[in-house]
């Protein structure tokens, strides 16, 4: 059997309010989740974002500690229907509070492309094929 990919996992500070900002990325959720030690959200391609608060991960790894800087390590990349979604998706996120890190610009590659910052400093991408 060959190992397949099944899950991207999170370690959060704050269950309650990563949660909010990937519901507002359009992951389904259930609210019971954000008191909860462990979340998960099953994507349609099936493959599952997991949540662990760092109490969680300490329980099993006595030995872990919060890695320093921006949260370089993981950054999820959302694909978005135009650019112009781009661009709203960055400013309602914006407008709610987060930090944003890269406003939307059209990249060289050919995408408009903007990274906003999760409330653990984790790095998402929103992108959409340039017009």
């Amino acid at each position: 059997m060959t190992p397949r990919l099944d899950a991207i996992g999170l370690v959060v500070a704050d269950m309650a309010a990563s949660l909010a900002f990937y519901r507002r990325l359009g992951l389904h959720i259930p609210a019971e989740a954000d008191s909860a030690p462990h979340a998960e959200a099953t994507l349609p391609s099936g493959l599952r974002v997991l949540w662990d608060t760092e109490e969680t991960v300490r329980s099993f790894d006595p030995g872990w500690t919060r890695p320093q800087g921006r949260g370089e390590r993981l950054g999820l990349a959302f694909a978005c229907d135009s650019p112009a979604e781009v661009d709203s998706v960055y400013a309602e996120l914006v407008e709610a509070g987060y930090q944003g890190h890269l406003k939307p610009w059209d990249a060289f590659w050919g995408q408009r492309y903007a990274v906003i910052l999760d409330p653990d400093g984790c790095g998402v991408s929103l992108f959409a094929e340039a017009e």
